[in-house]
């Protein structure tokens, strides 16, 4: 069934029938409702075509994601998406992801947004200097940035979490705990959150009175391997950490396999603690956790930036407040008091 038909047996104008799928306010509730229903029943599929041609609109969001050295094509990345594109289908929005080579990401913003392919665009991994922001505001599309990075940040809309003060915090725990050679394993730090973190981490040593070491501060990709490395690599020193604080889970299961292959305890030898997306494929629900973590969810965060993109998409007057969430600290086994021979 095509939309003249649609309209045909609902007794009602095309345009009336376009509009009332499409949500624009001059329909009035009921009608809205008849329609749905009646498109429901007859399984009417709307021409995306016949969408844009209509309304404007494409109902789609774009993710374009550059090839790096250093991938986004991460479980991280995966979880965010598999978050955001339930609120796609929920909203009726189709989801366009781009893989572009690094050299070309901005021609392919400007012919996304000449196209009309895409109603917004969801910005990722910003960087502390950050190039995108200015391009997709001249180029006036809706877009928002998952994270933030160092332009001013009331300029446009974004959704983050505090980095700075989460770090802070896990520091502060393991201070409290008698710890006083804490070691880094941070994400790279020309991305804005890893940066973020870094200055958490050594205002909490600073306020402390604890000696800040570049020697066991360390910016890799968050990946198992470069926890087991950059970990034996301090385990080597004559002056040994006694805790380790990590950007990502999968930093953490990496010190911990060379913990164990060192014959060392994580929580009595070497505490740990980490930054915990709560990666979908790694947890179970009502599970005790083994790493004391301070925990958000990039999946609730997917979710959460879809959200408030299409809002931002439908009312483009009224942009909604960017939200900047605080991280749980959940404590675990990892963690203990400092070795008494460090205290």
């Amino acid at each position: 069934m095509n939309l003249k038909q649609l309209a045909q047996q609902l007794g009602l104008s095309q345009t009336t029938v376009s509009r009332a799928l499409n949500g624009y306010p001059e329909v009035s509730e009921r009608t809205r409702r008849r329609v749905q229903q009646a498109a429901t029943e007859f399984a009417y599929m709307p021409s995306r075509h016949a969408q844009l041609l209509a309304t404007g609109r494409s109902r789609t969001i774009g993710h374009v994601v550059p090839l790096l050295r250093h991938s986004m094509m991460t479980p991280y990345f995966s979880d965010f998406i598999a978050g955001a594109g339930e609120v796609y289908a929920e909203y009726g929005f189709d989801m366009l992801i781009s893989v572009v080579p690094e050299a070309e990401e901005e021609t392919h913003y400007r012919a996304m947004a000449a196209s009309n392919k895409v109603d917004g665009l969801i910005v990722h991994a910003p960087k502390a200097v950050e190039s995108r922001i200015g391009l997709l505001q001249a180029l006036e599309i809706p877009f928002l940035v998952h994270g933030r990075a160092g332009n001013p940040a009331d300029g446009y809309l974004w959704m983050d979490i505090d980095n700075k003060r989460s770090f802070e915090r896990a520091t502060e725990f393991l201070i409290d705990l008698g710890h006083r050679r804490i070691a880094l394993l941070n994400g790279l730090e020309e991305m804005n959150f890893a940066s973020r973190r870094r200055i958490g981490y050594s205002e909490a040593l600073q306020n402390n009175d604890i000696e800040i070491d570049p020697s066991i501060m360390f910016c890799d990709d968050m990946i198992e391997p470069c926890g087991y490395s950059r970990t034996r690599q301090l385990l080597e020193m004559d002056e040994k950490p006694t805790a380790i604080l990590t950007s990502s889970v999968l930093l953490a299961m990496g010190v911990l396999r060379a913990l164990t292959d060192c014959g060392l305890r994580a929580g009595s030898d070497v505490s740990i603690v980490t930054h915990d997306d709560q990666l979908s494929f790694l947890h179970k629900p009502g599970e005790v956790p083994f790493f004391t973590s301070t925990r958000s969810s990039i999946n609730k965060a997917g979710r959460r930036c879809g959200e408030l993109l299409i809002s931002y998409i439908k009312s483009r007057e009224s942009r909604p407040e960017s939200e900047l969430w605080e991280t749980e600290l959940v404590v675990g086994a990892s963690s203990g008091p400092a070795p008494s021979r460090q205290a």
